[in-house]
């Protein structure tokens, strides 16, 4: 299996995953560079995935769908104006020979899910590597929930988060525990990776528990906290 990233906008990640010449889509805000990777590679779309209904993760796919009609798209109920399939948490479904759990990851958006595939996490805007979404719907309680449920993964599950925001979360990291060398480390290399225009993604769980505030808040008042402050960083 494959995952390929299409760049999207200033640092959207659209995550193409392959098999064969079968793919999956994730999260396309926009169509162009999707539509010219498939023709280029000579992929054939076998389905859609979306994790919340915000225009840069939603925005392309009646473009995609289009091109490609009659491609089943997977989404929570605030995407069924695009999703026919519309999934929610402790749902399973098979593409690819693989089995995809859903589980609700809510906070930044009030329906947010993550996908679960083997050893790979999609999980939008619900985690990044350092960091975690905006909290936009104000429930900091079930923003906190989903990082529980995400620290409850096994370490060596791969992030595909949705944007590149690496290098900033894990400045603000370093501003406010200076003396954290997993931290310091961590922003070194991606600091050379993005020198290189390199993607810092995938992370991984084990990874992110030990340099991701976010996931190490111990409780919800000490993550509103920390989510207030990198809000203003």
């Amino acid at each position: 299996m494959k995952i390929h990233p299409i760049k999207a906008f200033s640092d959207n990640y659209i995550w193409l995953m392959e098999e064969g010449a079968a793919v999956i889509v994730i999260d396309p805000g926009e169509a162009k560079g999707v539509l010219a990777y498939l023709e280029e590679q000579q992929l054939q779309l076998t389905a859609v995935l979306l994790t919340h209904n915000h225009n840069d993760h939603v925005g392309g796919v009646k473009d995609v769908l289009a091109e490609y009609p009659d491609t089943p798209v997977y989404g929570p109920e605030e995407t069924k104006e695009l999703a026919d399939h519309i999934v929610g948490d402790g749902d399973s479904f098979e593409l690819l020979g693989q089995r995809f759990d859903v589980f609700k990851t809510a906070g930044h958006t009030e329906g947010h899910i993550s996908y679960l595939t083997e050893a790979v996490l999609f999980c939008g805007d619900a985690l990044f590597s350092g960091g975690c979404g905006r909290v936009f719907t104000g429930d900091y309680q079930a923003q906190y929930d989903a990082l529980q449920r995400f620290n409850r993964l096994n370490d060596d599950v791969q992030v595909y988060a949705a944007h590149e925001y690496t290098q900033t979360n894990l400045r603000f990291a370093h501003s406010v525990q200076p003396s954290n060398e997993k931290v310091f480390e961590a922003l070194t290399r991606v600091e050379e990776l993005r020198k290189q225009d390199v993607p810092t993604l995938p992370s991984n769980i084990g990874r992110e528990k030990e340099i991701n505030l976010f996931l190490r808040a111990e409780t919800l008042e000490e993550f509103i906290q920390l989510r207030q402050a990198r809000d203003d960083f």
